[in-house]
């Protein structure tokens, strides 16, 4: 029996269908085909074994040769250089758009230049100042030739029009001159200062420290590191913010101090670090003073003097930025700065434009919590900042208001560093919708979308006024500031309504026809606040209350010390 013939049983072959696999084993076939493709077989080894895995690779993902001595590529690494090529091509891309532009955007004239200033209300002093530009796209000129990696994280952060401060300041910088900057509060002075440095620098070295930037506040100092790391993305720059922690740790490995390039801290922590040997600011190139004015009163000067003169590179350049600048603070900059250059955008120490300024009459104390509680009546807009002259009005103020169902918080010097970044947080993302602080929030912190300044307590200098309501209107966004005055407040008015009016603001004209505080008057507020009534609405009779029983509860602590003492005798 045939066991292939019982096994193909019912079994049919279609010879017309597989007609080409059944000439494959017939043997009276001839081989044309065949041969044909044989002469087509590439000679080489390599070139074989490719045409034989682009045959068998169905899903065309074989990264490596069979039997080939080279080393695997690297699919991370391949990746990087995919980007990169990528990266240049939209470099490139950019480069021949902007380039079309080019002719029509440089200045033919100083005429055209000096007309271009007057138009954006920018005043510029000194020798040799360098032309101001119209657009971020004007720096990928061979006269600028700001690196691609600037100008994607211009473009990815949302930077598309440069304000009047950083068309003048960054060619200044670029050009190696030392700048004295005055503009509005949220007028971008921040980015007119890192883009050209963060230029200059190119990219990391482990040399040390190369740019130093001192701010007042440890909050604005947080504020200025986390712009740097936005516009330098892309090159690892060692950025250090200057705390306790990273000094310490700098102070065991001195080898660490070479790793970083860029230094960010506050006067205090900085001068301590130096005469702790700690740090090394002999390769500095580029000092920032960012709030100027504030770092260089006589609370700061002293340690200001220490940096300057740790500062010891012979070609640094000094650059100082702040809303103002008064003539005092001027004249001493004048003195550590090499033949420097004098931006004032708009009026000098002016409010922005685009803070509706109003000055409300309350009476007395008791009369600005009635006038506050009826704002709150009315409907406040969040977020909304509430400034004080101290840390003691300012807690009482947080009592008064916590309990009026508002959802409000207190910020202050006397709160732990992980408090306040808890609280600046909280109010970034929208959680704390009031906000009551003292002098410690007035400079340079930028909170997207603050609509309402109230200064609860009247400032004592000019310079604070503006900076405190620049928390609002910032980057051409509208604000509104309110500032409260009392009877006590009425002398010092006419310095503010001066500020108004430079502003564009309204002011009703008895206030303009009130006398100009003398400069005695002025010293003795700037050193020392009015003294003010406790922010209370408790009546006298509870009052009295809480003051008698404190008292029992002292007399009754006494006499128990008093009996215990006689018994131990």
């Amino acid at each position: 029996m045939d066991l292939f013939r019982l096994l193909g049983g019912g079994a049919k072959f279609d010879k017309k269908r597989f007609k080409d696999d059944f000439q494959l084993l017939d043997p009276t076939a001839t081989e044309p085909e065949v041969e044909e493709t044989l002469t087509e077989q590439p000679d080489n080894e390599e070139e074989r074994q490719k045409s034989l895995l682009n045959e068998i690779d169905f899903f065309k993902n074989t990264h490596t040769i069979v039997g080939n001595n080279k080393k695997a590529k690297d699919p991370k690494k391949s990746k990087e250089k995919k980007n990169k090529k990528l990266e240049a091509e939209e470099d490139n891309q950019q480069d021949e758009e902007e380039d079309d532009d080019d002719e029509e955007d440089l200045f033919t004239s100083q005429e055209e230049v000096a007309q271009f200033r007057k138009q954006n209300r920018i005043r510029v002093y000194g020798d040799d100042i360098p032309n101001p530009f119209r657009k971020f796209a004007d720096l990928s000129t061979p006269y600028y030739n700001l690196r691609p990696y600037i100008r994607r994280n211009l473009k990815v952060s949302g930077f598309e029009d440069p304000t009047p401060i950083q068309m003048q300041s960054i060619p200044i910088i670029m050009k190696g001159r030392d700048l004295m900057s005055c503009a509005p509060t949220g007028s971008g002075k921040t980015l007119a200062y890192l883009l050209p440095i963060i230029h200059d620098l190119n990219g990391p070295e482990k040399v040390g420290y190369r740019a130093l930037v001192v701010a007042p506040t440890r909050e604005l100092a947080q504020q200025i590191f986390r712009e740097i790391k936005r516009i330098s993305a892309g090159k690892k720059f060692k950025i250090c913010m200057l705390t306790k922690a990273t000094a310490a740790t700098q102070a065991q490995d001195p080898k660490l101090r070479q790793k970083y390039d860029i230094l960010i801290s506050t006067p205090l922590r900085l001068v301590h670090a130096i005469q702790s040997d700690e740090i090394e600011l002999n390769r500095v190139q580029h000092l920032v003073l960012d709030e100027a004015d504030k770092l260089l009163e006589l609370g700061f000067l002293e340690q200001m003097d220490e940096i300057f003169a740790a500062c010891t590179n012979a070609n640094i350049q000094k650059s100082l930025f702040s809303a103002t600048i008064p003539s005092g603070v001027e004249t001493l900059a004048k003195t550590v700065m090499k033949d420097p250059i004098r931006i004032v955008i708009g009026a000098k120490n002016a409010a922005t434009e685009t803070i509706k300024q109003e000055l409300l009459f309350v009476g007395s104390e008791d009369g600005k919590l009635v006038a506050i509680r009826q704002m709150v009546q009315k409907g406040l807009k969040p977020p909304v900042l509430i400034f004080v002259q101290s840390i003691d009005r300012a807690k009482e103020l947080f009592h008064e208001l916590v309990y009026d169902g508002i959802n409000v918080d207190v910020i202050h010097s006397e709160r732990t560093k992980s408090q306040r970044d808890n609280i600046i947080d909280q109010f970034r993302a929208g959680r704390i919708w009031v906000l009551i602080s003292t002098e410690l929030m007035a400079r340079g912190l930028d909170f997207k979308g603050v609509n309402l300044v109230i200064n609860y307590d009247f400032p004592q200098t000019v310079q604070s006024y503006i900076h405190r309501i620049g928390r609002t209107g910032r980057a051409g966004r509208t604000g509104e500031a309110v500032t409260y005055f009392t009877k006590e407040d009425a002398p010092y008015l006419k310095s503010i309504v001066n500020v108004m009016r430079g502003s564009g603001c309204e002011v009703p004209e008895w206030m303009l026809t009130m006398r100009k505080p003398s400069q005695n008057m002025r010293k003795q507020l700037r050193k020392a606040p009015i003294e003010r009534k406790q922010i209370n609405t408790m009546s006298s009779y509870d009052k009295r209350k809480i003051a008698h029983k404190r008292n029992m509860i002292e007399t009754s602590k006494r006499r128990k010390t008093e009996k215990e003492t006689e018994k131990k005798a």
